[in-house]
Order: structure tokens, then sequence, then C-alpha cells
């Protein structure tokens, strides 16, 4: 038993599901335990969107130092302005539409590479200028219009099944398929290599270039999928809806237990630390705290996890 708990607790991800526990458990107990049930759910619902943009930009991250992704919000807002304006709100262009939005994030993620790759620029630089050229072309065809999603689309991201939110089901299905490609194939064994040390990757005989533009592309795709959910459970696209998943892509990574130094991933710890964000900020919703002092907690939250020697070991699950 001892020996069973020493190694869960040698789990890093462990830590950011405590961390969620302990301040649902706070919540609960200072609301009287009044809308339990809704809490967990909705902390489901909205902690499934930042899994989504959370594992992509993991993904990145694994890569080594310096690589990030900061056009995943102007992705989220181009990805579900389009997609809706394509559906039209016809139920019949729902597929289309989903289509469209993987298009979006496909030709994002290509764009973000190839200034990465041949114009050699940072790839924090890359990316935020990317941000900029794909926001302005969301304002210029979101018009200041608000398109309502197809009503099954709308259905399906706002219901449950079984209990469990629909969202949180197919962020699910994502983590497991991300867990299975980073723990059981070459490409995932690949990524971990070139984060630990590039140079040795090379001398290895594994593809760099091919291997991170599929990263850089795979990141903006889950953000324009997580996007065209969040447009439809929301009730349509605004062009800043996606402005909070910059901050919180990095931080559910972080708090999750991926190395920052790249070459380790941590999935379960994805949902961890999503669920862990929702709960910290719905418990400063109840005392009254507004966006700043949350900011600055996350931010607080960030550093005080790098500074962990935990965090710097950490391993793949």
């Amino acid at each position: 038993m001892t020996q069973a708990l020493s190694t869960l607790f040698s789990r890093t991800w462990i830590w950011s599901f405590i961390a969620a526990a302990s301040v649902f458990l706070v919540t609960i107990v200072f609301t009287g335990g009044a809308s339990t049930v809704g809490l967990a759910q909705a902390a489901l619902t909205f902690g499934a969107f930042s899994v989504l943009v959370g594992l992509g930009q993991m993904l990145v991250i694994t890569l080594g130092p310096g690589n990030i992704d900061l056009s995943v919000p102007a992705n989220m807002t181009l990805a579900a302005t389009v997609s809706l304006k394509v559906m039209n709100v016809e139920n019949s262009m729902i597929l289309t539409g989903l289509l469209v939005a993987i298009g979006v994030g496909v030709a994002i993620g290509i764009g973000n590479y190839a200034l990465i790759k041949l114009l050699r620029i940072p790839p924090i630089i890359a990316t935020l200028s990317m941000s900029f050229i794909v926001q302005s072309t969301a304002i210029w065809t979101n018009r200041g219009l608000r398109i309502k999603p197809p009503s099954w689309l709308a259905d399906f991201t706002t219901s449950s099944t079984a209990g469990v939110p629909n969202v949180a089901l197919v962020a699910l299905v994502f983590s497991v398929i991300v867990w299975y490609v980073l723990n059981r194939t070459v490409y995932g064994r690949s990524i971990a290599a070139i984060g630990q040390s590039i140079r040795a990757a090379r001398m290895a005989g594994i593809p760099i270039d091919g291997t991170r533009l599929l990263t850089y592309l795979l990141c903006a795709v889950l953000a324009s999928l997580c996007g065209y959910l969040l447009a439809s459970f929301s009730g349509g696209a605004a062009l800043n809806m996606g402005t909070e998943y910059l901050l919180m892509s990095i931080a559910v990574v972080v708090i999750g237990g991926t190395a920052v130094a790249g070459g380790n991933s941590n999935v379960p710890g994805i949902w961890g630390a999503s669920l862990f964000m929702f709960l910290v900020v719905s418990m400063l919703n109840t005392y009254g705290f507004g966006a700043g002092i949350r900011l600055i907690l996350t931010g607080l939250i960030i550093i005080a996890v790098i500074m962990l020697p935990t965090t710097r070991s950490a391993g793949k699950t």
C-alpha cells in the first residue's frame, strides 16, 4: 500500500488533480454545498476547452526551449468565424464547417512553421506575427456579425451524455489519442528526443523539420477545433473569444507537469490543471474578485510551479 502511494505521488500529474480537488472542496464548503453537481459539470465543460488548446501547446513546448505558439487565440477566432459562416445555421453543413475549421488550422500551422524555418524567425516572434495576420483576417471576415451555430451542433455542445458534458467527452477522446501518439509512436518519441537534444536527435536520423512542422500543425488544428466547439457552445463567434486561452494554454501545460525545458510531456496533468484553473476562477468570482486578481494569481502559480524541482524532472506517464 505504501509503495503504491509512493508511486502514485511520484507522478507529477497527480498534484494538479490534488490542487483541483482542494479548490473544489473549499468552494463547496463556503457555498454550503449548493450546486455541487452544477459546479462539477461546469468545470468539466469549460475545462475541456482548456484541455484542447493545452494539448496542442504541450506538443509544441515538448519540442524544447523557445517553442511556443502565440497564435492560438487568433486561430480559434478565425476558425470559429469562418466555419460558422460556411455552415450558415444549416444542420446539413455541420461536417463541412468542421472540415473548414480544420483546414484553417492546417493553413495556420503551415504558416507558422514557414516563418520559423524559411525566415529563421524565433517561434515566439513568428507565431506572434502570425496571430496579428490571423486576427486581422478574422476581423475582416466577421464584419461585426454574430452568426449562430446550427441547432444540432449547439444542442450537442451544450448537452451531456450519462451526466458528462459532451465537450468533455470530445476532449477526452483527443487526450487519449495524443497520449497514445506521444507514448506509442515514432513521432511521439521523435518530439521528445528533439526536446531533450536537437543535435542528438539529428545525429540519430530523426527528421527534425518534418517533426516540428507536424507539431505546429497539430497545435493549430487543435486550437481551430476548440474554436469551432466554443463558438457552437456559446452561441456564436466573437472577436475576443480566444483571448483568455493564450495564457490558459500555457498555464495548463506548466501546471500540469510538462517540462518547460522540453523533452517530456504530461497529458493527464493537462486535465488536472484545466480543472484547477477553472475552479480557481470560480472561487475568485464567488468572493467578488475581478479579472486582474485572477491574472496575477495565474502568473504566481506558474512561477511557483516552474520553481518546483519536480517540474524540472517531469517524466512521461
